[in-house]
């Protein structure tokens, strides 16, 4: 059965604004052979004409795309991307929505642009029209069509179980994880090291920014199709985030190389080091998060601070990393252990009614390691 979901902004943590249908430019060049996954995952580039657009035309089918730059990710700052998909089940065209042009996730150090990409459901058609900032527009414009595939297939695809945590560590419970096999991640797509950093000081609470109506047994195709735009689109090492937590409450491993281990992720810039990045599935701006999804949160939080003794109730200490965040770079900040988004960058996410949850959810995570 298909589940229709609305199109919304995702993992740049902002959400969608319409604008009124305006240009439409001539049709391109027909794409190249999409880039596949094991489990019938892919990623196809379309080309955006030299006047930054792709007219409304036929694709292959697909249910996130983004709209990807060669050269300085600030290359389209004070321009706009809107883009338009239509659905695969109706024929109809959704209207129009602006895609978030500046990084807001990501590494301190990004390889390329790339908008925050845009969840749309089951879709086989797509337009785009990007108007330049004062830089004029950049080379390499491309939308990237994601279709997440069956999943890789495996033999484990049940949630890790519950266990106390080490004895060094506060007595939170670690919660049950659905791990990467459990959700299909390709492991072949991503690089294959991983990369670590001092103990974790500071879990940063975001939202995908996705419709809150999905069915929780959607969230692994979800979650595979961000896991493929960072890494296929945007050209980053693996998903930006290390854990994820759907409205059912189900919590899902994010970035390879251990979930009781420092990995480094890439989802608050600046303070990617000593941190991780929590993301709720869904848009939390007016919507209130689900009971079992605030619940899922303090859980992993309570867990992931307590492996190093961190009171999840206290007061933690981040250098930034990057001038683009909230906070010049070489700056020590004084943050909450389970932090927003917005309390390192300047941006909407988690959204406020989850924003505003905060306190709720350190004070259970709080209890949860006594």
């Amino acid at each position: 059965m298909r589940i229709s979901i609305p199109a919304a902004v995702l993992a740049g943590c902002t959400t969608a604004l319409l604008f009124q249908p305006t240009v439409a430019a001539a049709d391109n060049a027909a794409a190249p052979a999409p880039r596949t996954s094991a489990g019938g995952g892919s990623v196809t580039s379309v080309a955006l004409t030299s006047g930054g657009a792709v007219a409304p035309r036929a694709t292959r089918s697909f249910e996130l795309l983004g709209v990807v730059w060669d050269g300085s990710p600030k290359a389209l700052a004070g321009g706009s991307v809107r883009v338009r998909t239509r659905d695969a089940a109706t024929g109809r065209w959704g209207d129009w929505h602006t895609l978030e042009a500046d990084s807001v996730d990501g590494p301190d150090s990004l390889p390329h642009g790339g908008t925050a990409p845009l969840w749309a459901g089951r879709s086989n058609g797509v337009a785009v029209d990007v108007h330049p900032g004062p830089a004029g527009l950049p080379h390499g414009l491309r939308v990237e069509l994601v279709d997440p595939g069956q999943g890789a297939a495996s033999v484990e695809t049940q949630p890790m179980p519950e266990r106390p945590a080490g004895p060094e560590a506060l007595s939170a419970p670690r919660p049950g994880i659905v791990t990467r096999a459990g959700w299909g991640a390709d492991e072949s797509i991503r690089e294959p090291g991983f990369v670590y950093t001092g103990a974790v000081r500071v879990t940063f609470l975001h939202h995908t920014a996705t419709a809150t109506d999905y069915a929780c047994s959607d969230a692994p195709r979800i979650i595979r199709s961000i896991y493929q735009y960072h890494v296929q689109s945007n050209g980053w090492r693996d998903i930006g985030y290390n854990f994820l937590v759907d409205h059912c409450g189900t919590i899902y491993e994010g970035r390879a190389g251990g979930v009781d281990q420092p990995v480094l992720g890439a989802h608050t810039l600046g303070f990617n080091t000593n941190s991780s990045g929590i993301a709720a599935i869904g848009t939390f701006s007016s919507d209130n998060p689900p009971q079992e999804l605030q619940d899922g949160l303090a859980k992993i939080a309570a867990w992931k601070l307590g492996l190093t003794g961190r009171q999840a109730d206290g007061v933690s200490q981040l250098t930034s990393a990057s001038d683009s965040s909230l906070y010049p770079k070489g700056t020590t900040v004084d943050f909450a252990p389970i932090s927003g988004h917005r309390d390192g960058f300047a941006t909407e996410c988690p959204g406020d009614a989850l924003y505003h949850r905060l306190p709720a959810i350190r004070d259970t995570a709080a209890a949860l390691q006594r």
